[in-house]
């Protein structure tokens, strides 16, 4: 065997097939590794009935079953004057939302945690102050007790207690992916570059698992 052939086989040994294995399998873990379901504490999946909850978005549209329906969902809880985690967290959710502009299969969610104060007047003016696009995404308001119900038990993006009452306040920067079952697939830190990068993969991969 001439040297130069040795050195072919060798490189080939060495170098390439075990590049071209290791990009074979992440290709296939992209494409064909299911996302891990995560159980809900309660008996009832209270994201089964979402769309029961009086909700209304930005443009003080009653928000219903058919919005949440056979849908992947991005969710996130915020209010409109936060000044820490929510502008980075709504920044993110901005870029997803451009990767997606044309997909109706995806639906962005945005809670206010402090409806009080954030009507959907209030919710319209902070969307058109940052521009956001709006085209699959609500941001929502409603009733300060159902929304908390909804963070604690059904979404659990905290881990405390509370009764949606004047002092309860809730702070956190969980964004959640839901499958279109209503499953939660996913909890992401929405103040990391690098956990919003995932979302998206885990966005796409869950596209073609479904």
């Amino acid at each position: 065997m001439k040297p130069s052939k040795s050195v072919f086989f060798f490189i080939l040994l060495v170098f390439v097939l075990p590049v071209s294995a290791y990009v074979t399998i992440k290709l296939f873990q992209n494409k064909y590794e299911k996302l891990p379901v995560y159980k809900t504490p309660s008996k009832d999946n209270l994201l089964k009935h979402i769309g029961e909850y009086h909700f209304i978005n930005q443009d003080d549209r009653p928000l219903g079953q058919q919005d949440w329906d056979n849908k992947i969902l991005v969710v996130d809880f915020f209010f409109t004057h936060c000044l820490s985690i929510c502008p980075k967290m709504t920044s993110g959710i901005n870029g997803l939302s451009k990767v997606f502009v044309d997909d109706s299969t995806i639906r962005f969610a945005s809670f206010t945690v402090d409806p009080n104060n954030d009507s959907s007047q209030q919710l319209k003016k902070y969307s058109l102050h940052l521009g956001l696009n709006m085209k699959y995404w609500n941001l929502i308001t409603g009733n300060k007790k159902d929304i908390y119900k909804l963070a604690r038990n059904a979404f659990n993006v905290v881990a405390t207690d509370g009764d949606g009452g004047p002092e309860d306040f809730i702070h956190s920067d969980q964004v959640v992916l839901v499958d279109a079952d209503k499953n939660i697939r996913g909890y992401y830190d929405g103040t990391k570059p690098g956990d919003i990068k995932k979302l998206l993969h885990d966005i796409k991969k869950l596209k073609n698992e479904n």
